[in-house]
Order: C-alpha cells, then sequence, then structure tokens
C-alpha cells in the first residue's frame, strides 16, 4: 500500500478517488479540516502548516501531493488588485520552494499544483492541464477529458459529488468548493505516476481517449 501526503489538503477533491492507498492529509485550517475527516475517516489528519510539516517528513512518504495556496499567484486576483478590489500582495514564494525542494531532495514520486501564474514560471511546468499547473519528477499525460464542467465564479456549497451545505462554518463555503480539484483528474495524476489505468479505465472512461489508449 502506497504512502500518500496529501499536502494543504482542503476537503479532499484531488483525492476523493484514489484507492488502495495509506493517506495523511495536512491542512492548516481546523474547519476544513473537520470536514475532511467526515469524508475520509481511514485517512490520518493534520492540523498544522503543510510547509513546515513537508520538511520534517518528506522521506516517510511514498507519493507527495502538494496545492499550496493559489491565491497569490492569480490573475485573477492581480487584476482585482488593479481594480482596488484587494490589496496587492507579494506572490507566495514557498511555492517555488517546495518545486525546488522536492525535485531536488526527494526520492519518490512527487507533484506540485498550481493556477497558470500570472507572471512567467520561475520553474517551466512539466504539464498544464484545464487551469492548473502540474509540477512533477514523472510524465503525466495531457490526455485527461473534463467529467465535469465547472464554472470558478459559481458561489454555492456544492462541485465535482461534494455537498458541504449541511456544515455549520465560519469558512466561505463557495471558496472551498471552488478551490476544489476535480477528483478524476486528481486520480488521472495519481494514476501517472504509478502507470495504473486497467482497473481505472473501466470505471473512469472520461480519463481515457481513443488517441493514446490509456494513461
Amino acid at each position: 500500500m502506497k504512502k500518500v501526503l496529501n499536502l494543504y489538503a482542503g476537503i479532499g477533491g484531488n483525492r476523493k478517488l484514489w484507492e488502495g492507498v495509506e493517506v495523511t492529509a495536512v491542512e492548516l485550517n481546523p474547519e476544513i479540516a473537520e470536514i475532511y475527516k467526515d469524508l475520509f475517516p481511514d485517512d490520518t489528519v493534520v492540523v498544522d502548516d503543510a510547509h513546515d510539516f513537508l520538511l520534517k517528513n518528506y522521506k516517510d512518504y511514498d507519493f507527495i501531493w502538494s496545492s499550496p495556496p493559489c491565491q497569490s499567484h492569480s490573475d485573477i486576483r492581480r487584476m482585482g488588485a488593479i481594480a482596488e478590489m484587494y490589496d496587492a500582495v507579494f506572490p507566495d514564494m514557498n511555492l517555488w520552494g517546495e518545486i525546488v525542494f522536492l525535485k531536488h531532495f526527494y526520492k519518490g514520486k512527487y507533484v506540485v499544483e498550481n493556477v497558470k501564474p500570472y507572471y512567467k514560471p520561475f520553474v517551466e511546468p512539466s504539464e498544464i492541464i484545464d487551469r492548473h499547473c502540474f509540477w512533477s519528477n514523472y510524465s503525466i499525460s495531457n490526455s485527461f477529458q473534463k467529467s465535469e464542467k465547472f464554472d470558478i465564479r459559481k458561489k454555492g456549497s456544492k462541485g465535482f459529488g461534494f455537498d458541504i451545505s449541511g456544515y455549520k462554518i465560519k469558512h466561505r463555503k463557495d471558496q472551498i468548493i471552488r478551490n476544489l480539484v476535480n477528483p478524476d483528474l486528481g486520480l488521472h495524476i495519481y494514476n501517472c505516476a504509478f502507470d495504473v489505468h486497467s482497473e481505472t479505465e473501466a470505471r473512469h472512461p472520461c480519463l481515457f481517449d481513443e488517441a493514446n489508449n490509456g494513461i
């Protein structure tokens, strides 16, 4: 069984369809972490700073997925700051620190996910799929086809098979849903790391196209 570290886990959009894995999820927001615990009771959930946790524990896992906060890299946020809807902020350099660190020190398979930045990336992504950039030390097939159309401007507490409308929390539910990684995409990225496609192909045909005959 693969030991997986899921950093900046949110409520687990990327993790939803993973099977046969032992997952440690790290989420800083206690409210969001509690929802993750409820949805994935078999996972180990740690309420902590994911950046620090990575540095201290990276050697303990076979696969690492990291999705650092994307807002400071987003063109939407940049345009909002120019329009004086938000304060301008420095891009969070933890994203680039993790990419470089994992590349040079981690011996397992890893992927770092974020939005397309509004500036030229300091490290070119390994693959760009939909609105996501991925940096990894393995080949990611671009054969993925979206299984659900999702408007990132949409407000609500439901999306990608998640429904958090019943949870009483202070954090904006629509923001939690918008921050989700499409579960089918999360499965695709994970499967590419370990060349898994036999049973998955039957259950999730949207991951495969006729030209590639699989991942």
